[in-house]
C-alpha cells in the first residue's frame, strides 16, 4: 500500500509551510506530496495568508525535492486551457527528472470562480473529456509531428505539441463518484482512478464500475490503479486523537466514520479493509500543516506496518 500525502492549501498555507511538509513527505519515506487545486477557502477558516496556486506551487518542489512523486488532485478544467497546461505540466516533470503526476478533473467550486473571475461553464464534463484528449494528444504527439484537434470548446490546429515530458508517460489520474461518466472517462484516458471519501462499500462498487468500463474500452481493469483520499487524523492515545479532531474543527466519531481515524491500530485495520476491495494507495489529507509530529507517527506506526 503506498501512502501519500495530500494537501489542501486554500484551508492557508505559504509556499514555506507547503515545502516544509514536501520535505517531511520525502524524509518520512511517503510516496508522494499532493496537493489540491483551489483559489478560496472552504468552511469556517480566515484562509490566512491567501491561495497559492497548484503548478506554481509544485514548480518550486520540483526543484527542492529528490523522490517524491508530485501531482494534483484533481487540477480545476476550468481554470486552464488545455494546451497551456499540457505545456505547464510537462515543463513540471522535466524539472523534477520526470516526477510528475497530473489528476485532472472538471471544476466545481463555483464561488471561487466568481472570487477570482474565472468563467464557471454549464458544460463542465464534456470539456473535461475535451481537455483529457488534448492534454494526453499532445503529450503521445511524435517529436517532429504536429497535433490537431477540433471538438466543441476547443480547436488545435498545427500544434507542435511541445514541450515533452521527462517521462515517457506523465500518470494521468481520474477521480469521483459519477456512476457512468466517470468511470467511461478513467477508462479511456486515466492511469489511476482515485475514489475521493468514498466508503469502502462505495469504493467497491465504484471499482467494479470502472473495472468493467475498462473492459468495456478494450483494456484489462487491472491495468488501472485504484486508490482513495481520505481524510487522517491519527494519535497515540485518544487525547491526542480527541486534540488532532479539534484543530481541524472535525468531530472524532465523524472522523472514525469517514476518514482514517483513531490509533495507528485502528487505522492500519481499515485501510487493510480498502486494501481488500483493490485499493493500493492511500491519499492522506493532512489538515493541520504545522502538526509535522502528525506525519512523524504515520510514517513511524501505520506506514511501517503497511510496508
Amino acid at each position: 500500500m503506498d501512502l501519500r500525502i495530500f494537501t489542501e492549501p486554500q484551508q492557508g498555507a505559504t509556499y514555506d509551510t507547503l515545502l516544509t511538509v514536501a520535505k517531511a513527505t520525502e524524509d518520512l519515506g511517503f510516496d508522494a506530496f499532493f496537493r489540491s487545486d483551489h483559489y478560496l477557502r472552504m468552511g469556517n477558516v480566515d484562509g490566512l495568508p491567501g491561495p497559492t496556486d497548484a503548478w506554481i506551487t509544485l514548480a518550486g518542489l520540483a526543484r527542492e525535492t529528490k523522490r517524491i512523486r508530485l501531482g494534483t488532485l484533481m487540477t480545476a478544467g476550468t481554470f486552464r486551457l488545455p494546451g497551456v497546461l499540457a505545456i505547464q505540466v510537462a515543463q513540471v516533470d522535466q524539472m523534477s527528472g520526470g516526477r510528475v503526476e497530473l489528476g485532472l478533473g472538471a471544476g466545481w467550486f463555483e464561488e471561487e470562480h466568481k472570487a477570482y473571475g474565472i468563467p464557471f461553464p454549464k458544460e463542465k464534463f464534456a470539456r473535461l473529456e475535451e481537455q483529457l484528449e488534448v492534454v494526453t494528444g499532445l503529450w503521445g504527439t511524435a517529436p517532429g509531428k504536429t497535433f490537431d484537434f477540433h471538438g466543441t470548446y476547443y480547436d488545435l490546429a498545427d500544434s507542435p505539441a511541445l514541450p515533452k515530458p521527462a517521462q515517457q508517460k506523465i500518470p494521468v489520474l481520474v477521480g469521483g463518484h459519477g456512476p457512468s461518466r466517470t468511470p467511461r472517462l478513467a477508462a479511456k484516458y486515466a492511469d489511476e482512478f482515485n475514489m475521493p471519501f468514498g466508503s469502502v462499500e462505495d469504493s467497491e462498487r465504484q471499482f467494479g464500475r470502472v473495472r468493467a468500463a475498462a473492459e468495456e474500452a478494450g483494456r484489462s481493469g487491472d491495468e488501472l490503479t485504484y486508490s482513495n483520499a481520505l481524510v487522517v487524523c491519527v494519535g497515540r492515545d485518544d487525547a491526542e486523537v480527541a486534540r488532532r479532531a479539534a484543530a481541524i474543527g472535525r468531530e472524532v466519531d465523524e472522523l472514525k466514520l469517514n476518514g482514517l481515524a483513531g490509533s495507528p491500530a485502528e487505522v492500519v485495520d481499515k485501510i487493510g479493509r480498502y486494501a481488500e476491495i483493490g485499493s493500493s494507495r492511500i491519499y492522506l489529507q493532512v489538515l493541520d500543516l504545522d502538526d509535522l509530529d502528525h506525519l512523524e507517527l504515520i510514517s513511524a506506526q501505520v506506514q511501517s506496518q503497511l510496508a
